[in-house]
């Protein structure tokens, strides 16, 4: 693709009809749905009651990060002793409660006192506005921004007492990581990772429970492996993983798809986390690529072999120890 002017944030349409088609391709050919056994989205599925969704799916979001064969069996134990309503028990959840559930609690930089005050805000705003939903909703219209809807989102989560819980859980540790506040200029990957499961859909992948914001006003939940292949497609120029870069890449895909930007986020990160795709190209992965008329890496990497190859299709992406949490908070 021809580079971009200074300062652009979007795709070209020029560059925009090029790409589209391919994604299209790439995610017809995706079966995304046997993909979420191996993504904390499974949590979630597990259930049928919106409340119970939204408050599995922000607990799994939250530790979703480092090696998935280490946070799954956490949040799995801990959806296990909140019993068959996650949301009646964050709604009943007192400090007693939270020790009882979280005494010896640890998750790489979490404590017991960390996810004890993400529950305990989670019960207040189910007892106080009746869903996450509208406590997010209520950040939103005040803010009037994506950045400052998550920041009001995570600090009336994390308003609760502090003295109790450090009283008989001990002293936080990872608080600002699991719940960032203020939200500062990271890209909020967990964050905008729950967010999309909450509005988009309900497609088999995201849940939709979510009627009061647009799947339009998502922004992408920007990880390495989205990172390294938004480069790649041409949807961002730069290197880091910011708030800005996130926008950057969203801005580009809603050129593809303006209603809903992200929807091409759940297919494109597993492909990465597959190994299919991996940060050193494979040449032979590379020529059987469905987006290799967009990648510029790709086709650095197949220059010279045949672009038929004789092995057949590309494999399939296989299970990974890793997760969508695998590469960054």
């Amino acid at each position: 693709m021809p580079p971009r002017a200074r300062g652009h944030t979007g795709l070209s349409p020029r560059d925009a009809e090029r790409l589209r088609p391919c994604l299209d391709a790439f995610l017809a050919s995706t079966d995304s749905r046997a993909r979420i056994a191996f993504d904390p989205l499974e949590f979630p599925h597990r259930y049928r009651d919106p409340r119970d969704i939204e408050v599995s799916a922000l607990l799994a979001a939250a530790l979703a990060y480092g090696r998935a064969d280490l946070f799954r069996p956490k949040v799995d134990a801990l959806l296990a002793r909140m019993g068959p309503s996650p949301a009646a028990f964050v709604r009943a959840l007192d400090v007693a409660g939270a020790r009882e559930l979280l005494s010896g609690f640890v998750y790489r930089f979490n404590v017991g006192t960390d996810v004890a005050v993400l529950l305990l805000g989670m019960g207040r705003a189910l007892r106080e506005l009746g869903s996450l939903e509208a406590l997010f909703v209520q950040g939103l219209e005040a803010r009037g921004s994506w950045h400052g809807a998550l920041d009001a989102f995570t600090s009336a989560l994390r308003d609760v007492p502090m003295a109790p819980l450090r009283e008989v859980l001990g002293p936080e540790r990872g608080l600002q990581h699991l719940l960032p506040s203020p939200l500062g200029a990271g890209a909020a990957k967990r964050l905008n990772l729950f967010l999309r499961w909450m509005v988009r859909g309900p497609d088999g992948v995201d849940l939709g429970i979510w009627k009061r914001v647009r799947p339009s006003a998502l922004l992408i939940p920007l990880d390495t492996h989205i990172g390294r292949i938004s480069k790649h497609l041409g949807l961002t120029r730069r290197n880091d993983l910011s708030w800005r870069t996130a926008e950057e890449v969203t801005a580009s895909l809603r050129t593809l798809d303006a209603a809903d930007p992200v929807r091409f986020d759940f297919a494109l990160c597993h492909y990465g986390m597959s190994g299919v795709c991996p940060t050193k190209p494979i040449p032979e992965n590379c020529s059987r690529c469905k987006l290799l008329p967009a990648c510029s890496v790709g086709q650095k990497t197949v220059k010279g072999i045949p672009r038929a190859n004789p092995m057949g299709p590309i494999p399939s992406p296989r299970p990974s120890p890793g997760g969508r949490g695998k590469t960054g908070p």
